[in-house]
């Protein structure tokens, strides 16, 4: 039997208006924290690098509207292919539909779900040297030339960088304090968002209580959904189209993507009345890859496409574009002019070596982790 294809394009929810980081169990995972098991693992020749040539059109699957249309039209231009784009509108999305058999060229997983695709024998290993932009991003950003989830980087190239902090109306509740307690103000309540994420709501108060953001002992989450039950009351709902929410009114304080605050800044008519801060106990750090699956029926042309979108002006294009950094040498003062209403949009290498990524637990710890999750929802 051959290979699922890819689903016909569809009309997904834009941008990160979706639930992002998953739950371990929803898959199944194993002890290590890998959303797959392979009947079989892929041969050597299937995970082995290849060389950057058009090999046919390129199917892409992706959160929507996350590309530049121009940089597809370049790209379609250039070298006399189609992209052949389907969406996802979450990380178990994805997965599933690669278990499923389903072929794509390039994937862009989170870097939790990156180090699931490694260990699962699920991604074709890259060539640095098959890449001439790569240096922009190796050469200048050295968290990555070794990240915790892909040694070497020999697996995937990152894509954007972000963090998770707190938009707020300063029309409507003033100033903030810079704490995540924030989001406990007499002044909000009742026009509060947490993300509709497992992760970033138990992160969120694993730090605002002094714990790792990844914890899955059950005496510290215990602690934590305990802390989110005296917020719950005070909420108005979860949902993670964060920036609509702060824009309709809908919100006066939301916790938000730093790349989603940046793209409000397109849509708002006074920038001045909105703020987004990055709270002093910390905020969690994340960044999707561009990664080619085992089974991609075009590996030489989405090595192509992943290097036409390291190129300076395309990085330009698509960062205008989407409002989240790609960590580039040459686009930081891009970035920065795009967010400087919000200065702590910004993700710098200090950052990134704060370690606070969401990180994969054993099977019981992700399990304890639903658990409190479903609790805190529940209220």
């Amino acid at each position: 039997m051959s290979p699922a294809l890819p689903d016909p394009p569809s009309t997904p929810p834009t941008r990160r208006a979706v639930l992002r980081a998953g739950a371990c169990g929803l898959l199944g995972a194993a002890a290590a924290g890998c959303g797959f098991m392979p009947a079989a693992p892929p041969d050597a020749k299937a995970l082995a690098p290849v060389r950057a040539r058009v090999d046919g059109d390129l199917v892409y699957f992706n959160w929507a509207d996350f590309v530049d249309p121009s940089v597809f039209e370049g790209f379609e231009k250039e070298y006399g292919v189609k992209v052949v784009q389907s969406n996802f509108d979450s990380m178990e999305g994805m997965v599933a539909k690669l278990n499923a058999g389903n072929r794509y060229d390039i994937v862009f997983p989170t870097a939790k779900w990156a180090q699931r695709l490694v260990r699962g024998g699920r991604l074709r290993r890259i060539d640095h040297s098959q890449l001439p932009h790569a240096k922009a991003v190796f050469g200048s950003y050295t968290y990555f030339a070794d990240p915790w989830y892909d040694p070497g980087s020999a697996h995937t190239v990152p894509f954007t960088a972000y963090k998770t902090g707190i938009g707020w109306r300063r029309d409507r509740i003033g100033e903030l304090t810079g704490s995540w307690r924030d989001l406990w103000s007499d002044k909000a309540r009742g026009k509060v968002f947490l993300l509709d994420d497992r992760d970033e709501v138990l992160g969120m108060g694993a730090l605002e209580l002094g714990l790792g953001v990844s914890t899955g002992d059950p005496g510290e989450l215990h602690r934590i959904s305990s802390l989110l039950g005296t917020l719950r009351p005070r909420l108005r709902g979860f949902s993670s189209d964060s920036y609509n929410n702060l824009l309709n009114g809908n919100a006066v304080m939301t916790q938000a993507w730093s790349g989603d605050m940046a793209a409000m800044l397109n849509q708002a008519d006074d920038p001045s009345v909105f703020g987004f801060q990055a709270p002093r106990e910390g905020t969690p750090i994340n960044s999707d890859c561009y990664a080619i699956p085992w089974n991609a029926p075009h590996p030489g042309t989405a090595m192509l496409f992943i290097d036409y979108m390291l190129r300076p002006e395309n990085v330009r294009k698509n960062i205008e574009y989407i409002g989240y950094p790609m960590p580039v040498a040459g686009s930081e003062k891009i970035y920065a002019d795009l967010v400087e209403p919000f200065p702590e949009c910004l993700v710098t290498e200090d950052d990134l070596k704060a370690d606070l990524f969401f990180r994969n637990g054993s099977r019981t710890a992700e399990d304890a982790r639903d658990t409190a999750w479903t609790h805190v929802k529940a209220g």
